[in-house]
């Protein structure tokens, strides 16, 4: 049978995307952004996407379901931010713990930013520990960095993996690939040629690292660019004006620092091109940014899934089957 997975926060679909990779089947997904819904949606026509609020969502009906995922809004716990943690508004913990409660997966999978891994957050993961622990679940965080599964992108994140204690015997984190993530130039160079600009090889040649973590802010803050000002003065060294974002490729004759057009920005993420994202530069950008890449998704769910398969294939009962007249037990 097939895994099946709940997922919170869903925003435009990287963790899904990952998941839907790993062999995982979506029962559901729950997403409060309504851009972010319609970009779900417009991708996957036949997955169940929910536009409602953490905060107020019903659960219930999803008992028994394989999986509860989910990117948890982060800005609680980030540097960048005032690290209010419980005390922010925004930080739903305790409301993801409540649908962990009434629907009961088999492994549960949580990203966060990795300011949650700050000592004055300490109390927060224990006392989330001690909670999945009387739920019958162990739990496990580590620091994944994208670029280590092939992700064009310097971007940390905390990965939450809680398991039955059967299950979590099996569970291994995913190892980093043994070769680098290409640069940003080598990601990029066939989009930044596609209106035929003559200077996009040069530019290849010198951006010839990885990007620095992409920055997608909220509708309350950020805008079409790439973040602070430390932000935008990282992606100048690297070749990029990071000051605002194009509609398209350079031009024949460009001169300057090429800016990052919303596809160009999603490839960094390790979105497939064929991942359209629903609305204008500056909403469909902040779907970019604030997602989760793919293929780090894809290889974190792939071991939840071989350790899950491999604690249910030690609780199935023993068949007998007769072959070659000798009755055998497998």
């Amino acid at each position: 049978m097939p895994i099946t997975s709940l997922e919170l926060c869903a925003g435009a679909g990287g963790q899904a995307l990952g998941l839907e990779r790993a062999g995982i089947e979506h029962s559901g997904l729950m997403e409060i952004d309504s851009d972010a819904c319609a970009t779900l949606r417009l991708n996957r026509p036949e997955w169940s996407v929910h536009e409602a609020d953490l905060t107020t969502f019903d659960s219930r009906s999803w008992k028994g379901v394989g999986l509860v995922t989910g990117g948890l809004p982060c800005p609680p716990y980030s540097i960048a931010g005032k690290q209010l943690g419980p005390q922010d508004e925004r930080d739903l913990f305790g409301h993801g713990l409540r649908v962990i409660d009434e629907v009961r997966p088999l492994g549960i999978m949580i990203e966060n930013v990795k300011g949650i891994l700050s000592p004055r957050f300490e109390e927060v993961r224990l006392d989330l520990r001690h909670k999945l622990k009387l739920l019958g679940y162990e739990v496990q965080w580590r620091l994944l960095n994208a670029c280590d599964y092939g992700v064009s992108q310097l971007r940390p994140r905390v990965l939450f993996v809680a398991l039955p204690t059967k299950a979590m015997e099996f569970f291994e984190w995913p190892t980093p690939q043994l070769h680098p993530a290409p640069s940003v130039g080598s990601a990029l160079v066939d989009l930044m040629s596609a209106n035929g600009w003559n200077g996009a090889e040069d530019w290849a040649r010198r951006c010839d690292d990885i990007a620095p973590t992409l920055v997608g802010g909220s509708k309350k803050h950020g805008g079409p660019d790439l973040g602070p000002t430390r932000a935008k003065r990282a992606w100048e060294l690297l070749g990029v004006n990071g000051k605002s974002l194009a509609e398209e490729a350079p031009s024949e004759d460009f001169v300057g620092l090429p800016r990052l057009t919303v596809r160009m920005a999603a490839r960094l993420q390790g979105f497939p091109d064929t991942w359209n994202f629903h609305g204008r530069k500056t909403t469909a950008y902040r779907q970019v940014a604030n997602a989760f890449p793919p293929p780090v998704a894809q290889a974190v769910a792939t071991q939840i899934r071989k350790a899950i398969e491999a604690s249910s294939a030690l609780a199935l009962p023993k068949r007998k089957r007769i072959i070659n007249k000798k009755l055998l037990v497998v």
